[in-house]
């Protein structure tokens, strides 16, 4: 073998140890790089686990036209409504970490470890937090013809009427639910608890006069206040809403320290690649903070947020300590 052929096979035999050094890892990794730059390559799916109309619908609908726009692909929503969201959760915590099924949730995703026996998820460990899009309180509404204007009326209502009095939900475990078992347990009252799958038919049973009340977030109900179709008795929050500003908080209405909220955020299967969380949770807080986009969601009655995975993360570990306290607190079951 002549001095030039043997370097040539030296050059090639460290090449090729060079290659094996990198590992399967490594080289993974580098696919994985290329696959984000590439994302998405087909229609994304964004799983909303309440009844088309709600509030969650409208959000998601919103995110995902700019989306679309953004990736130069379908953003389609698929309503998955039921059993208070964890249907839907148990369908998305199935599927792959591969960007193409999102799942826009709420509060709801906190509480349901608390108030449900037996789940076929894991509500922390089944999931990847990508970016939290908002915060929006609830407010105590109720149908006109209760002929109802305060919060010391309303609460001579439901202490008249022990079971008879009831308030809506748009689900089982959703916050909604355990706003209204909060109430019971300040005000001492009985009202029946009326679940439904979703904001819009609840609301829609309200307003024909089968339920009395609902603690509703504030953006599903917004235009059925402006209309007159439904009345607004207080703001489960520390301060008034500048979209509408004349609703008293709770505080101001007489009951203090009642406050609850429901967020939207926006979460993927637990096995997502962190560079790909990365990337789907950038993009989408870059759509939120347009400025049309904010002007839409603080028109909502929102709290604007938009924040990376690791402080949805956190936040919804707080999330998920104080529903547990208040499920407990109230003794809430799911009906």
């Amino acid at each position: 073998m002549t001095p030039r052929s043997l370097f040539a096979t030296r050059r090639r035999l460290l090449q090729a140890l060079a290659v094996a050094s990198i590992g399967p890892a490594a080289l993974g990794a580098a696919h994985a790089q290329g696959d984000v730059a590439a994302f998405p390559a087909n229609p994304v799916k964004i799983i909303v686990p309440y009844a088309a109309g709600g509030a969650t619908d409208i959000v998601a609908r919103a995110v995902s036209d700019k989306m679309a726009t953004l990736w130069g692909k379908p953003v389609v929503i698929e309503n998955k409504p039921g059993a208070g969201t964890t249907l839907a959760a148990a369908q998305v915590a199935r599927m792959p970490g591969d960007g193409y099924n999102l799942y826009m949730t709420t509060s709801a995703h906190t509480i349901s470890g608390s108030i449900y026996k037996k789940l076929d998820f894991n509500p922390v460990t089944d999931f990847a937090p990508l970016t939290l899009i908002a915060k929006v309180p609830l407010v105590l509404v109720v149908r006109p013809s209760l002929n109802v204007r305060t919060l010391d009326d309303f609460v001579r209502y439901v202490k008249a009427n022990p079971d008879k009095a009831s308030y809506a939900s748009p689900g089982n475990g959703t916050a909604q639910h355990l706003a209204g078992e909060m109430f019971n347990v300040k005000a001492k009252t009985k009202m029946a608890h009326v679940p439904y799958r979703g904001d819009a038919p609840a609301i829609t049973d309200m307003m024909g006069g089968t339920v009395d009340a609902m603690f509703a977030t504030l953006t599903v109900v917004l235009p059925h206040i402006a209309a007159g179709k439904l009345t607004p008795i207080a703001l489960a929050n520390g301060s008034r809403v500048e979209k509408v500003p004349e609703i008293p908080t709770f505080a101001e209405a007489g009951m203090q320290n009642f406050e609850a909220a429901t967020w939207f955020g926006v979460l993927a299967p637990a096995s997502m690649p962190t560079a790909l969380r990365e990337r789907i949770s950038k993009d989408i807080r870059g759509v939120v903070a347009q400025p049309d986009m904010r002007a839409k969601l603080i028109d909502l009655g929102g709290e604007v947020v938009g924040n990376t995975p690791a402080a949805f993360g956190s936040f919804m570990q707080a999330e998920t300590a104080k529903w547990q306290e208040i499920v407990k607190t109230s003794g809430a079951t799911v009906n």
